[in-house]
C-alpha cells in the first residue's frame, strides 16, 4: 500500500471524519455573516486540518497535490502556487513563509474582509505552506485594521496547542509599494517597504537571508481547503485553465459594493449582479486596479472574468478588484487623481519613478482640467518610464494610463478645447488623502 499522504485519499488525503465538502460558492466567505470566526466555529465548519504527511516528504506530496489542484496565486501575479512551494522546498537551510495581507491597493478590501471573517482559514493555509516548504515559523502581515482580529486568532491557536507551527501576526506598512514580495521582506527585515526587481530571489535568499515564500493571503486559504477536499474538488469550479474562486471587489457605479466570492471565469455582468448589477448604463470598468486597465463596459460586460477572458483587452482581474464608472463620471479625471497618488507612493529608487511619474500626472492633470496639452510628449513620457524602473511601480502606472488615453480618446480632444461630458463631481476611485 502507498504510505503516507496517498495512503488517506488517492486525491485529497483529507481527514477520515470531517465536515461534508463545501458543495459551490462560497467556499472562503461561506455562512459567516460577520467576524471574526471563532477557532471553534471554524472547526465546527471546516474540521481540522488533516495529517500532512507521515512517511513520505510531506513538502513533496503537499506540492504535487497543489500543482494538481491548479491554484495560482490570488496577489495579482497569478503565478502557478505549486511552483512557489517546491522553489523554497527546493533550497537549503530553514524556510520561512509570510502571509501577504498588505492589501496596500486603496481600492482592494478582499485580504482585509477575508481576515477579518477567516482569520482561521488563513492560518490553516499558512500551516499547509510551512509543511510544504519545511518551515517552522510563518509570520501574517496584515492591515493595521485587522491586526488585533488576526492576533486573538492566533492566541486561540496557541492555547489549544493545535500548530507545530509558529504563528506570528505583523502589521503591514501602509503604503501602495508595500505589498510587493520583495517590499514585504524589507519591511519586516530593515522597516521600510523597498520593493525591487533585483535578484537574488526570495526563494534563494529572502527574510534574514532565509528561503522565504511570500503567498497572499487568500492563497492560503485556498491552500487550507485543498488540503481538506482535494484537487478534483478545488476544480469543480472555476475554468480548466484557472481552476477555483476568488474573492472580487466591487465599487464604483454598483448598488451593493463590497467583497463576493465568485468562480474564475464568471461573466463580469454575473459579478457585478452579485452586487445588485451596476447602477445605470456604466461607459467603463476599471479591471484589476491602479496597476490595472481601463476597459469600455459594453466591450467587456460579457466576458468572463478570468485572465484569458480579459487578455484580448489587454486586461486581466489583478487581485480580484472591479470599478465601475458611471456614464455622469470622467474617466480621465479619475486617472489623472489616481496617477498623482501613484506618483507620490513611488518608493523614490529610481528616475523614472522620482521624475518621470510625476511628470506624467501633471500632464494628465493639465488634460482633465483642460489646459493645453500635448499627447505626443505624454506618449513619449510612457515610453521613457516602461521598464526602466528599480521595481514595477513605475510600469504599472503606464499600464493604466495607456488604457485611459485609448478607452476615452474621444474626450481627448473635448478636455483639449476645456471640455468635459461629466458633471459629477463626486470621486468614483478612492485616493487616501483625498479631499471628497
Amino acid at each position: 500500500m502507498t504510505s503516507g499522504l496517498q495512503s488517506l485519499d488517492r486525491d485529497n488525503f483529507a481527514a477520515v471524519s470531517r465536515p461534508e465538502a463545501p458543495a459551490g460558492l462560497p467556499r472562503l466567505l461561506g455562512g459567516l455573516l460577520a467576524g471574526p470566526t471563532s477557532l471553534s466555529e471554524h472547526i465546527v465548519r471546516y474540521g481540522r486540518l488533516p495529517s500532512l504527511g507521515s512517511d513520505r516528504s510531506p513538502s513533496r506530496a503537499l506540492i504535487e497535490l497543489v500543482d494538481r489542484s491548479g491554484l495560482r496565486g490570488r496577489g495579482g501575479a497569478s503565478f502557478p502556487t505549486a511552483l512557489k512551494l517546491a522553489a523554497v522546498a527546493g533550497q537549503q537551510g530553514s524556510a520561512i513563509v509570510v502571509g501577504n495581507g498588505t492589501e496596500g491597493e486603496p481600492a482592494s478590501s478582499k485580504d482585509k474582509v477575508l481576515l477579518a471573517r477567516s482569520p482561521h482559514l488563513v492560518l490553516d493555509g499558512a500551516v499547509v505552506a510551512a509543511r510544504a516548504v519545511g518551515a517552522a515559523e510563518a509570520i501574517i502581515v496584515c492591515h493595521p485594521a485587522v491586526r488585533e482580529l488576526v492576533d486573538l486568532a492566533i492566541r486561540e491557536r496557541r492555547k489549544a496547542e493545535i500548530d507545530s507551527v509558529r504563528l506570528r501576526a505583523v502589521n503591514a506598512a501602509e503604503r501602495f509599494v508595500a505589498g510587493e514580495a520583495s517590499a514585504v521582506v524589507h519591511w519586516l527585515e530593515r522597516g521600510i517597504p523597498t520593493p525591487t526587481r533585483t535578484p537574488p530571489r526570495l526563494a534563494e535568499r529572502g527574510l534574514h537571508g532565509r528561503p522565504t515564500l511570500v503567498q497572499n493571503v487568500e492563497t492560503l486559504a485556498h491552500l487550507a481547503l485543498i488540503a481538506r477536499y482535494g484537487a478534483s474538488w478545488y476544480r469543480e469550479v472555476g475554468t480548466d485553465a484557472e481552476s477555483g474562486s476568488m474573492l472580487v471587489t466591487l465599487l464604483g457605479a454598483v448598488h451593493r459594493p463590497g467583497v463576493y466570492e465568485v468562480a474564475i471565469g464568471t461573466r463580469i455582468s454575473e459579478v457585478l449582479g452579485e452586487g445588485g448589477g451596476a447602477v445605470g448604463k456604466p461607459q467603463a470598468l476599471l479591471l484589476g486596479g491602479y496597476f490595472g486597465s481601463w476597459v469600455g463596459y459594453d466591450e467587456a460586460v460579457e466576458r468572463p472574468f478570468s485572465h484569458a477572458g480579459l487578455a484580448q483587452l489587454g486586461a486581466g482581474p489583478g487581485a480580484g478588484l472591479l470599478a465601475v464608472l458611471p456614464c455622469d463620471a470622467c474617466g480621465l479625471v479619475e486617472t489623472a487623481r489616481v496617477a498623482r497618488y501613484l506618483a507620490s507612493e513611488s518608493a523614490g529608487q529610481c528616475g523614472p519613478c522620482v521624475f518621470g511619474l510625476p511628470a506624467l500626472a501633471g500632464e494628465l492633470e493639465s488634460l482633465a482640467s483642460g489646459r493645453p496639452f500635448d499627447r505626443a510628449r505624454l506618449e513619449r513620457w510612457l515610453g521613457q518610464v516602461d521598464g526602466r524602473g528599480a521595481c514595477r511601480h513605475p510600469d504599472g502606472v503606464v499600464r493604466m494610463v495607456r488604457s485611459a488615453l485609448v478607452v476615452f480618446g474621444a474626450e481627448l480632444e473635448r478636455h483639449g478645447r476645456g471640455r468635459c461630458c461629466a458633471p459629477r463631481t463626486t470621486e468614483i476611485l478612492p485616493v487616501p488623502g483625498a479631499v471628497r
